[in-house]
């Protein structure tokens, strides 16, 4: 079992991501942790399906997550957070690739690695272990207690894809595959990762910004309404695209 459970940004206003993404998108926070401010961020958790969509920003200077904002020259992809079945069967693994752990956080039946983004470029991976691991729908602990209760699908239904960018997407996607245990797919001379809910999709940069989680593909009821609410709030629309913190959306 591997699923794309949580896709994280990066936004220098948390509040003005937090109205374009209800806005344009109809989805509602459901959590808010404080424990990331030990790490001088403050965030918020929206389930977009039974997935989950966080965006962080900073507190203060210093921080990983604003010195990401600095490099990649604004808001932006930041992490890509998978569910496994077996956090310590992961954790093995991707020391036998020399990958480095910057955090491991064992607690129970919940247990996340980070892994370090040098080793493995492109965006920060997670993998986390979660009770209640068979069920989609079931808990989640980044996601507080009361997740499905602010779930709302009328507008957009499910997460389906990330988009990676690097100067050499096959080369990334046989590093990440490795990680995470899959193969490499070719899809119309895309390398793709199939995840049980989701792809991982590797992309050359095409747009100035260098390597880094460029996109997502949300499926949604509408794609006009979408369009028209992102217009509405500034968004950059351009086809089936939407420009939201610095990520292009794709409507599927």
């Amino acid at each position: 079992m591997l699923r794309m459970r949580q896709i994280c940004l990066v936004a220098n206003d948390l509040d003005a991501v937090e109205s374009d993404l209800r806005d344009i998108f109809g989805i509602e926070v459901c959590h808010r942790d404080p424990v990331v401010a030990r790490f001088g961020l403050r965030n918020f958790l929206m389930p977009v399906g039974n997935n989950f969509l966080e965006v962080v920003s900073p507190l203060q200077a210093g921080t990983a997550g604003g010195r990401y904002l600095q490099r990649r020259g604004g808001d932006g992809g930041y992490m890509v957070i998978m569910q496994c079945a077996d956090a310590e069967a992961a954790k093995q693994r991707v020391s036998e690739l020399g990958i480095r752990i910057v955090l491991d956080t064992p607690q129970g039946a919940n247990h996340g690695i980070q892994l370090h983004p040098k080793d493995l470029p492109g965006a920060i991976a997670e993998l986390r272990q979660n009770e209640g691991a068979e069920d989609p729908a079931g808990p989640w602990s980044p996601a507080g207690d009361n997740w499905q209760q602010v779930k709302n699908t009328d507008v957009t239904v499910a997460m389906t894809a990330a988009e990676i960018q690097a100067d050499n997407p096959d080369l990334l996607a046989e590093r990440w595959a490795a990680v995470v245990d899959r193969l490499v797919e070719d899809r119309d001379g895309v390398p793709t990762i199939r995840l049980d809910d989701a792809t991982l999709r590797f992309v050359p940069i095409t747009d100035g910004r260098g390597e880094g989680l460029g996109g997502l593909d949300l499926q949604v009821v509408d794609k006009q309404r979408v369009k028209t609410a992102a217009a509405t709030r500034g968004c950059a629309v351009e086809g089936d695209m939407v420009m939201v913190c610095g990520v292009r959306i794709r409507l599927v």
